[in-house]
């Protein structure tokens, strides 16, 4: 670092109410080295996103900055008009935020939005402009640019739309750029894959990036410096290890001791849940399949049972049927065939984003007498004494019930959830990402929530996550899909110390750090996942695996059990069938 890229000095920044000015980010005093990765950790409402937008002159016409200095390249950005600061933007300094699909325009082709910078900053003519962008999506690493610049946002997936925004933001090589929470929904493979271009990108380009994130594990992969921030003030900061491996303050020891105690296992044999080649399909759609194609083909000769009080983990990729199989089981997609019997449940959800599935025109308390009607409970009186009885239980206060889902934050909004999926005396519950798009001490809150009515009702769970150290900590079994099927199953534990199948390895090698990192025994982490569900032939995971044989290719290996009496792993490859080892010299 040769000397100071950004500097913030006294930045205090508040909102206008009717008692006076909320103050969210209170003199916040901040640098970035050239060169330098620094992060700032922190829950919602710490400040950290605020700080950010002002530095990129983002803010909201109500928001005001009373107090401070932001500086780039001892360049004051404070103060600037708009025609300045637009001369600034996506040339010196750029911006990459965490949702793709809400930042691209979703009617511009990718082509000319990741070309729009240039087009603003230099004088590169039409033909030019196109080449430096199918330079800067190849850069990215994305395939086939040329034929992407020509496609719209919705047209590709969540990991591919991030590279995109990424390539829009280096495209000028900025001096600095700032990644605004860019992995928080991403699958575990993408996030690797999006960190690691980040860090190649900061390499390559002698980039300064200022890296905002709720996840520890990131910023301890990703930043040199990390600054901890707590209701608007930094509370902490210094080398990222070392403020993370031993924490001074006791916010940051928060944050550090965050994640549950793991789950007891479970020992009860009662079967709840059978399933039996299951297989699932969508309906035709005109518009993206061949009129041959009548069904897609989704999820392929799936078996496995779920026993009463368990909790079963289901991890994989975007793309491998996660969601579709939560979606068939509790009745929303009907186009299937073989076993799917359950012991007279009927399953309730738990949605990833709460605030999607509670009705906005509705308060909290209509929404959860709703399943009680529903049962059949017409006392009025006793309606609403049971919903004050589920918001106690889920650590909220009664008076929520007078609320609308616009007024709470995401952890009260996914604790609503949790409780309208309870309110029917139901004891089958699928949480279907529940706790992705949360901070790590609220994440920690609602898995404390889960775990706690799991132990007082009995409850059983689908919990379906990419996230493997939460599931590590939450399930008694887990099931590894790749692209609509089981690939590896058994005990968490089991699992997660002698993971067998190549796809399952990769799955940890992505979350591991560059310090746990001794060889790689699969694929890179880099590899795309294919963009169609195809189960006739071999194997699914040929075309990403280095131990892939002849046989691979041709035909689709059974789920052998190479586990111990009482204990079953299963696994679906051809050299663990045969008895076959992986070695790191393969």
């Amino acid at each position: 670092m040769d000397k100071e890229l950004l500097k913030i000095e006294n930045l205090t920044i508040g909102f206008p109410t009717k008692s006076g000015i909320h103050t969210v980010v209170d003199h916040v005093n901040l640098e970035v080295g050239k060169g330098e990765i620094v992060g700032i950790v922190g829950e919602s409402g710490s400040g950290k996103s605020m700080t950010s937008l002002a530095v990129m002159g983002l803010l909201s016409e109500e928001a005001q900055v009373s107090e401070g200095s932001i500086q780039l390249n001892g360049q004051e950005l404070l103060g600037m008009s708009r025609e300045e600061r637009r001369k600034i933007q996506g040339k010196n300094m750029s911006m990459v935020f965490q949702e793709p699909m809400t930042s691209l325009n979703p009617v511009m082709k990718i082509g000319t939005q990741v070309g729009e910078s240039l087009k603003l900053h230099t004088d590169l003519d039409k033909e030019a402009i196109r080449g430096r962008v199918i330079e800067a999506l190849a850069s990215v690493g994305l395939r086939n640019p040329e034929l992407l610049v020509d496609q719209y946002p919705h047209e590709i997936s969540g990991g591919m739309r991030q590279r995109v925004m990424i390539a829009m933001a280096i495209i000028n090589h900025p001096d600095l750029i700032i990644a605004d929470e860019p992995t928080t929904a991403l699958d575990v493979t993408v996030q690797a894959q999006i960190l690691n271009l980040l860090k190649k990108i900061h390499r390559d380009m002698g980039s300064s990036i200022l890296f905002i994130s709720h996840d520890l594990n990131v910023i301890k992969e990703v930043c040199q410096k990390v600054v901890v921030m707590y209701k608007g003030v930094i509370v902490e900061r210094g080398d990222a290890k070392e403020v993370l491996k031993h924490p001074k303050h006791e916010y940051t020891r928060k944050l550090v001791a965050s994640m549950p105690d793991q789950v007891r296992k479970s020992q009860n044999t009662k079967k709840l849940l059978e399933v039996q080649d299951l297989n699932v399909y969508y309906k035709e759609n005109k518009k993206l399949f061949s009129s041959k194609d009548k069904r897609k083909h989704i999820i392929h000769g799936m078996s496995f049972d779920l026993y009463e009080g368990e909790i079963l983990g289901v991890v994989g990729e975007s793309g491998c049927g996660k969601s579709t199989l939560a979606k068939t089981i509790v009745g929303l997609n009907r186009e299937y065939d073989g076993k799917l019997e359950m012991d007279h449940l009927k399953p309730q959800m738990v949605f990833q984003d709460p605030f999607s599935s509670l009705n906005p025109a509705r308060k909290i308390g209509w929404i959860l007498e709703e399943p009680l009607k529903l049962k059949g409970i017409k006392d009025k009186k006793q309606r609403k004494e049971l919903v004050n009885q589920m918001l106690t239980e889920i650590g909220l206060d009664p008076s929520f019930a007078n609320r609308y889902a616009r007024e709470l934050s995401g952890g009260q909004r996914q604790r609503i959830s949790i409780g309208l999926s309870l309110m029917r005396g139901e004891k089958f519950i699928i949480a279907d990402e529940p706790v992705s798009a949360l901070d790590v001490t609220v994440q920690s809150q609602i898995l404390r929530l889960l775990l706690k009515l799991h132990d007082e009702k009995n409850l059983t769970y689908m919990f379906i996550s990419h996230d493997l150290n939460v599931v590590h900590h939450m399930c008694h079994r887990v099931i590894v899909m790749y692209l609509g099927r089981i690939v590896e199953m058994a005990d968490v534990d089991e699992l997660y110390d002698h993971p067998c199948h190549p796809y399952t390895r990769m799955l940890f090698d992505s979350i591991l750090t560059d310090e746990e990192k001794e060889t790689t025994d699969s694929v890179t982490v880099n590899e795309i996942l294919p963009e169609t569900v195809d189960g006739d032939g071999g194997c699914p995971f040929y075309g990403r695996c280095r131990y892939a044989g002849e046989n691979c290719l041709s035909e689709v290996p059974t789920l052998t059990d190479i586990g111990t009496p009482g204990h079953p792993h299963l696994v679906r490859c051809e050299r663990i069938a045969y008895g076959e080892k992986y070695t790191a010299a393969d």
